[in-house]
């Protein structure tokens, strides 16, 4: 089975839920925020609806006063670069809630393929 990206944060979020790899992605979000000294703390009960609204807020805050750890971060987590460079940054909360779709899909590939292989 490859693995195919889902297209929407909703749309991620329901799949890791249906996979019964919701609290895996929560573990590896926390982990690589971690590794990037930028703490994110999310509970194991956090729902989706929630999650989505912490990792926007956390990614603004980063875009508009921390650039370098925002930056650091995306290495970090291993967001493509060529994704990140095609987004319009005119509007920070827009460009906060594209980044944190493309954080969402990174973590999401790396639980899909570690609960795989």
């Amino acid at each position: 089975m490859n693995f195919i990206s889902p297209n929407t944060t909703d749309l991620l979020l329901s799949e890791a839920a249906s996979e019964n790899l919701y609290l895996k992605l929560i573990e590896q979000i926390n982990k690589d925020f971690n590794l990037a000294n930028e703490a994110i703390d999310l509970p194991m009960s956090t729902s989706p609806e929630e999650l989505k609204i912490q990792l926007h807020e956390k990614i603004y805050r980063l875009i508009q006063y921390k650039f370098a750890e925002y930056l650091n971060l995306l290495y970090i987590i291993d967001v493509p670069e060529d994704q990140i460079k095609k987004l319009d940054g005119s509007d920070i909360s827009e460009l906060a809630k594209q980044v944190s779709f493309l954080i969402l899909k990174r973590e999401w590939m790396k639980v899909w393929f570690r609960n795989r292989y």
